[in-house]
């Protein structure tokens, strides 16, 4: 099973344990002082679990060690957020020198707190130019505030998997590209089993559908979440009203937020045989790039494709673009031997041979600008599609904050009661939504 989260959550029931804090418990007891050609252990905790993803992780330290004899890396996998919180924040031996997270939201957190360390003065020294090794998205959510506490460990991309069978029977000829497509292709691809069921749904727009959070679709408008004071400005982002009344069409074109919500509750796991697209119950759906190699795996019983997500009609230029995220790597603050730490950082995210055979292996978006133009990279064109999402100049990911991922999970509960029409005046409920989003990294600073 591929690597894939929806980690926002997580995040939030973190920061409300108190486990990701501003202040951070003694950040300058680490070392850059060590000579990372001595004889040396380095810890690396991941969250990789899967044996197919360890073998993968395992084979890139034996990798990493045939360039350097001296240093080994006692690697430990399926680590939660929270137990390299602690460890961190605690210090001392049983700390980890090299950190791997699937959760991007907390970059802001890492940085701000001093939990990982600058690696601007590494890149420096090591003359390494972020800007011509990385996407400017990928840099977009591992830096804070000028920190570059991190740096991006393969991507995930997300776009649309499509039912080309069921497109031709509808008489669809291609994969919308814009809202208003969007919107006649799903009422067309919707076949009803009677008067409130469904045996197909065109697109399940419904929010707690599996990887359909709210900001994962409100990035095809490519919004401003925050000001440049770092105040939430959501009831004051046009796209914002725009995005809300899209998914309220989309659900009203295919029979409405109630029949569909009663649909949903039908489907199996996500992760499971029973998945809804692998089930065709649904003919055009948000996912990631691992869902291709998941269908492949499971031998989908019909010819399926992968395209953008469609965009907002005004902004039909930007079609080809698509929410972005991916697995952050840093060195702990608490890391005695930082320059060695820093080779087996540098080693994992910008070698391009490596890149390519770890994103190869667990079948994630390569993250350096060298490893997407590959010949040896999977020349499976369904995944090649995530890259042209990812190298798309106006795809987003979310904008780092010292919250971590408390304002995305406020964001999912607000537009979980908008969807069900239960937020009558949305301006109103956007500005209660705001001063939620201000008052947590308020407290979060504290």
């Amino acid at each position: 099973m591929p690597r894939w989260r929806m980690p926002t959550r997580a995040s939030a029931a973190l920061a409300a344990a108190g486990l990701l804090l501003a202040g951070c418990a003694n950040p300058s007891v680490g070392s850059a002082h060590d000579d990372p050609t001595e004889p040396v252990t380095l810890t690396f905790w991941h969250g990789w679990a899967t044996p197919g993803e360890v073998k993968a992780v395992n084979e890139s330290i034996e990798r990493f060690e045939e360039l350097h004899p001296n240093i080994k890396v006692r690697a430990t996998g399926n680590v939660s957020d929270a137990t390299v919180n602690q460890a961190l924040r605690a210090g001392g031996d049983k700390a980890p020198d090299v950190v791997s997270s699937f959760t991007t939201n907390n970059v802001g957190q890492y940085c701000d707190s001093g939990m990982w360390v600058d690696l601007d003065p590494f890149l420096k020294k090591s003359g390494v130019d972020k800007k011509k090794v990385f996407p400017k998205t990928l840099l977009d959510y591992t830096g804070y505030e000028g920190n570059q506490c991190a740096l991006p460990l393969l991507a995930d991309a997300f776009g649309m998997y499509y039912n080309k069978d069921a497109f031709k029977k509808a008489g669809v000829e291609r994969p919308p590209r814009t809202m208003s497509e969007f919107e006649r292709a799903a009422r067309k691809l919707t076949v009803r089993s009677g008067k409130d069921s469904y045996r197909r749904v065109g697109f399940m727009p419904n929010f707690r559908l599996y990887q359909n959070s709210p900001d994962r679709l409100f990035a095809q408008w490519g919004p401003t979440y925050f000001a440049e004071d770092g105040t939430s400005r959501l009831a004051e982002e046009p796209a914002m009203y725009k995005f809300l009344k899209t998914a309220r069409q989309l659900a009203d074109a295919q029979g409405g937020f109630d029949d569909l919500e009663k649909f949903r509750l039908t489907f199996g796991d996500e992760m499971s045989s029973q998945n809804a697209f692998l089930t065709q119950k649904i003919a055009m759906h948000l996912d990631g790039e691992w869902r291709g190699l998941m269908l492949k795996d499971a031998k989908a019983d019909f010819d399926w494709g992968v395209a953008p997500l469609p965009v907002p009609d005004d902004q039909a230029d930007t079609y080809g673009r698509g929410f972005i995220t991916g697995t952050v790597a840093g060195i702990a603050h608490s890391s005695k031997h930082q320059n060695a730490a820093w080779e087996l950082v540098k080693f994992l995210t910008t070698d391009t041979d490596q890149v390519v055979d770890f994103a190869n292996a667990i079948h994630n978006v390569p993250s350096t600008y060298a490893a997407l133009k590959s010949p040896r990279l999977d020349a499976d064109p369904t995944f090649r599609a995530f890259f042209e999402i990812l190298r798309n100049k106006h795809s987003k990911a979310l904008p780092p904050s010292t919250n971590g991922g408390a304002y995305v999970v406020s964001l999912m509960d607000f537009a979980y009661s908008a969807e069900a029409g239960r937020v009558p005046d949305l301006r109103a409920g956007l500005k209660r939504l705001d001063d939620q989003i201000d008052a947590d990294t308020l407290q979060s600073k504290s």
